[in-house]
């Protein structure tokens, strides 16, 4: 086995102050993270790094429990405040807040090229909202028993799909709101949901520690993957839809894992990710822009962003969100930023900068 020796650079002890001032009406504040960066000698190196950087009036005022892109410019974000935000992560600006629903917010799904998205509750209610329209829902759609935990929008904006802890999933049509099709599967405790680019089949995770693939003209399983050791809690598929990710559960290191997988013929199991000490509650393949590999990020309950190289599943770098405790959803904003949703500190844009090597930094907090 490969021994990994860990060489840590220690500053002498010192205070951290935490200085306030207010710009443009709003608070810059600098705060002191860990970040670890991985080199090819396979030592780690870890660096104390006291950044400036942005604290905006924040989204919520609670727990925020999922965050995702609307565009290249706004989230949207839902919590324990019963609150559904849209919010401008460059400017700092609260666009509009949506409230209706009765309990915490656990998912929102956002309609491709459209100012229109949906929130889903432990209300076990789902709303449609739009952004330039009333603040009241355009849609409620009710149709399960217990929380709704998985929503996912088809590419070409005309169906959603739900899913629950009542192991149902319901196939919506967006337009009249009304149920189409419905599916049930002993034991299927949905974690979340997610659509095929391009194609009539949805990804979906699962309390029983499988992934499923769905086929949305009839709403059957069309594929089941080889079921993991412990609950996968969430899935994303890839632009090109070759490929998708999952993640899931653990503590103390073991189960706490993000797994790549092959959606085409094969469909096997390529490659996993390990190093994070607590649940994986978040993946997402990174954009092609900037860097010369394919990336994946994993957001954990251990407070840590890790960026990974999606071939080799080595470990690129290691960003921790000292004091957020656990971080719970993750987006992609645009080519190199990222929305990361916490328990304690609200929502982290955080920036991918590939001047002097990958580096992940916290640029600003809302």
């Amino acid at each position: 086995m490969l021994l990994l020796r860990c060489q840590l650079k220690q500053a002498p002890p010192q205070k951290v102050s935490f200085r306030f001032c207010v710009v443009m009406g709003k608070q810059q504040s600098k705060l002191k993270h860990s970040t670890y960066k991985y080199g090819p000698d396979e030592i780690i190196e870890e660096r104390i790094q006291t950044k400036a950087f942005q604290e905006y009036s924040p989204a919520h005022m609670d727990t925020v429990s999922v965050v995702a892109a609307l565009n290249s410019d706004l989230c949207v974000s839902g919590g324990k405040d019963k609150t559904v935000v849209a919010y401008n992560w460059k400017t700092g600006n609260v666009m509009k807040r949506f409230k209706g629903h009765e309990h915490e917010i656990t998912k929102v799904a956002c309609i491709p090229k459209s100012s229109q998205f949906f929130s889903a509750s432990r209300d076990r209610m789902v709303m449609m909202w739009d952004l330039h329209g009333s603040s009241q829902p355009r849609q409620q759609l009710c149709g399960h028993a217990m929380v709704v935990t998985g929503l996912a929008v088809s590419p070409d904006s005309s169906q959603l799909c739900t899913g629950s802890r009542d192991n149902t999933l319901l196939l919506w049509d967006v337009v009249t709101g009304q149920s189409v099709e419905r599916a049930s599967v002993s034991r299927n405790v949905v974690t979340h949901l997610c659509w095929v680019p391009r194609e009539p089949y949805i990804l979906q995770t699962s309390e029983d520690k499988t992934l499923r693939l769905w086929d949305s003209r009839g709403l059957q399983v069309a594929h089941m993957f080889p079921a993991k050791q412990h609950i996968q809690t969430y899935c994303e598929v890839s632009v090109d839809g070759h490929k998708c990710i999952s993640c899931s559960n653990g503590f103390g290191g073991e189960g706490c894992e993000a797994t790549l997988w092959d959606l085409r013929q094969t469909r096997n199991r390529i490659c996993e990710y390990k190093g994070h000490f607590q649940t994986v509650a978040s993946c997402v393949f990174l954009p092609r822009a900037l860097a010369l590999m394919p990336l994946i990020a994993t957001s954990s309950h251990d407070c840590k962003v890790k960026i990974w190289n999606q071939d080799t599943g080595a470990c690129l770098f290691t960003l921790s969100l000292d004091g957020s405790g656990p971080l719970t959803s993750l987006a992609v904003g645009d080519a190199i930023s990222l929305l990361c949703a916490s328990f304690n500190r609200g929502i982290h844009l955080l920036r991918m900068d590939h001047s002097q090597g990958l580096e992940l930094q916290e640029v600003a907090a809302f």
